[in-house]
């Protein structure tokens, strides 16, 4: 079965183009040309993965991300004409995985789509894990098998991504990674996408896990090289 797609882009030329190239290599695809529009189909339809343009009548796409990300863990694409990093970043933290500014080459945004399905298909369909696969450090809990997070035993909710990032540091202790690594590793892809997004989840792993997210104790930058987990 074909993966099914929505795409909400108000420039009709564009929103055609971006189905045409992906009903030829066989997706499934549903399109709307509003967020207020968008936003329901999202919530309410199986998609595997959506495609927003950032400027959208009746909701922006940035509070559209923000709302279906609420909701769900399907690769959210975005497709804008801003070009400024403040929009990247802002994107990113509001829970896309990837951002392309137009113009853009229909070809490319089909192979990113295909590599973040590729990915968010392998994550979810991992295999069980023994019933005592938990990691434990300094009043932090990583259950691997229910994917749940205890912080001095409170449970604390995380994305897909955020979960998958913060397992890989804690299994890798006191290694350190460099940003190129840990997108490479975690969104399976090598420069395909901005790895400004790392950055986003490094913060947001740190504001729920640290007691002081400025002076971190888990997660700890080395300059000029990258991120460690310290145990």
């Amino acid at each position: 079965m074909s993966s099914r797609i929505l795409i909400i882009e108000d420039e009709t030329t564009i929103a055609q183009l971006e189905r045409d190239y992906f009903e030829l290599n066989g997706f499934q695809v549903d399109l709307c040309h509003s967020g207020s529009e968008g936003l329901p189909l999202a919530l309410n339809g199986d998609y595997s993965l959506i495609i927003v343009d950032l400027q959208l009548p009746g909701m922006d796409g940035f509070e559209l991300c923000n709302q279906i990300r609420q909701v769900k863990e399907v690769p959210i694409l975005i497709v804008s004409a801003k070009k400024e990093e403040i929009d990247k970043i802002r994107a990113f933290n509001l829970g896309a995985d990837d951002y392309i500014t137009k113009p853009f080459s229909p070809s490319e945004l089909v192979a990113r789509a295909k590599a973040h399905l590729t990915r968010y298909e392998r994550l979810t369909a991992r295999q069980t894990q023994p019933s005592n696969a938990e990691i434990h450090i300094r009043g932090l809990v990583i259950d691997k098998v229910s994917r749940r997070v205890y912080v001095r035993n409170q449970e604390v909710i995380f994305t897909t991504r955020e979960f998958n990032l913060l397992e890989f540091l804690a299994t890798h202790p006191n290694r350190v990674f460099n940003k190129n690594e840990l997108f490479e590793r975690i969104w399976g892809m090598d420069s395909s996408g901005d790895i400004a997004t790392v950055t986003v989840h490094i913060r947001k792993l740190r504001e729920k896990i640290e007691v002081d997210p400025s002076n971190p104790q888990y997660i700890e930058t080395v300059w000029g090289a990258g991120y460690r987990f310290t145990v």
